[in-house]
């Protein structure tokens, strides 16, 4: 059967699913200024006046999948602007996280993990997006989790930096530095370093206790050109609210399932638009690729998608400021993600 799942059921009055209790700090972190910032932008605010001594850039942030790219744009922008998980390839395309202060801009662009054996088109997909920020970018922050040995992804990444780079800074950004015994630290950072020895600068952190974070940005910094605004101060990321919505969905996916379930899974948001009593109505549909997959993201009585749905809501009225009314449909769409047309209409593909 690939007929829609009947909609998540909401047992109280208004649409609410009922609450669920609270999950880790980092995957449920507040998404208040998401696109509403502090307040609107200015209509002129290309014209406010800036510090002569004002800088702007773009980072690129790579590195092999589940090393914590996006945990760190987070930190470095101050706010959530990037789902995060434990799982690999949690990031399916490139993002920008604007960090804005009175004498700079840093847009950093978070990408999805590098490695040199996609299975499907959307592998390939995400790995050519990631490669293709790199000539781009002003700054290139390669980072690498240093509680393992390098492995041959990140020997592959190293490969590609000094054509793609060019004289572009390369920063290594040596996270996890918490999870590392000390008396193994200084070898395994030289195991990195020579990966790539032209490497402009290192800095140690630890992303999710945000650790060196900011002496990182200061690195940062010293290596970014004079230059212009190019986002409001408000704006936070290049992401649309139908976006958000849509990746708030798979972050809960991805928290809640095992296996093989989370990388087969997609969330196309059919309906995002505020009713006449001031509700946010969010209508989503759930992909699987097979059969067996969908009562699985269902649960027995639809406790799992109830599940799904109560935290992806719980978020969502966080990002709005507002009570969302949130459907939830299971849909099996045969091998999504080597489907170019299935691609493009989840904005995966140009």
């Amino acid at each position: 059967m690939t007929e829609k799942q009947r909609p998540l059921t909401n047992d109280e009055p208004g649409g609410r699913a009922p609450a669920q209790p609270e999950v880790d700090a980092e995957s449920a972190a507040l998404i208040e200024a998401f696109l509403r910032g502090e307040g609107a932008a200015s209509a002129d605010w290309r014209a406010e006046p800036l510090p002569p001594d004002h800088k702007s850039g773009f980072v690129a942030v790579i590195g092999r999948p589940n090393v914590g790219k996006s945990t760190l744009v987070n930190a470095l922008v101050g706010q959530k602007v990037a789902i995060v998980s434990p799982k690999p390839q949690t990031t399916r395309r490139r993002l920008l996280g604007i960090r804005t202060r009175p004498d700079h801009q840093a847009i950093f662009i978070d990408t999805p993990g590098i490695h040199d054996r996609p299975l499907h088109r959307l592998g390939t997909q995400m790995v050519e997006s990631a490669v293709a920020i790199i000539p781009d970018a002003d700054v290139i922050l390669f980072v690498v989790d240093v509680s393992v040995p390098p492995g041959p992804e990140d020997a592959h990444i190293a490969r590609l930096l000094p054509a793609k780079a060019e004289a572009r800074p390369v920063l290594f950004v040596l996270n996890k530095m918490d999870q590392l015994r000390l008396e193994t630290a200084q070898a395994r950072i030289e195991s990195y370093w020579a990966l790539l020895p032209g490497y402009a600068d290192s800095m140690p952190v630890s992303a999710l206790r945000g650790t060196n974070v900011e002496r990182l940005m200061s690195h940062i910094l010293d290596r970014l050109p004079a230059g212009p605004r190019y986002y409001p101060d408000t704006q936070l990321t290049d992401q649309t609210e139908r976006q958000i919505a849509a990746e708030l969905v798979r972050e809960a996916v991805l928290r809640y399932t095992q296996q093989e379930v989370p990388h087969a899974v997609a969330v196309l948001v059919e309906h995002y638009e505020e009713r006449p009593n001031g509700v946010l109505y969010v209508g989503a549909t759930l992909w699987v690729e097979k059969e067996s997959q969908r009562p699985i993201l269902i649960g027995k009585g639809g406790e799992m998608l109830k599940r799904i749905g109560a935290a992806a809501r719980k978020e969502l009225e966080r990002m709005v400021g507002n009570q969302v009314y949130l459907e939830l449909w299971v849909k099996v769409r045969p091998d999504w993600r080597n489907r170019p047309r299935d691609l493009r209409e989840l904005g995966l593909e140009e």
